[in-house]
């Protein structure tokens, strides 16, 4: 199993990215009803390593946690921020 989050999407396509930072532009009619701009899918991997699109799912609770992380990461990083850098 691997994780993709879905960067963007355009026209007939979705951008994903995996965990390993592979980009992959996938039909979004193989993607599962709902997937939208941010979502998570969790993938299963054919025996090459190949991402096999149509039994991918949505993952709701691994986005939540990815949100947090980030969130908390971004808290971190303002307390360290000595701030005073930026004139405008």
């Amino acid at each position: 199993m691997a994780y993709f989050a879905v960067d963007r999407l355009e026209g007939r396509y979705a951008v994903l990215v995996g965990d390993d930072g592979s980009q992959h532009e996938v039909p979004r009619k193989q993607l599962p009803k709902g997937t939208t701009e941010s979502s998570v899918l969790e993938v299963s991997l054919d025996e090459s390593g190949k991402p096999d699109w149509a039994g991918a799912r949505l993952d709701a609770a691994e986005k939540e946690r990815r949100i947090k992380r980030a969130l908390a990461l971004l808290e971190e990083l303002k307390k360290r921020d000595p701030g005073g850098d930026i004139v405008l």
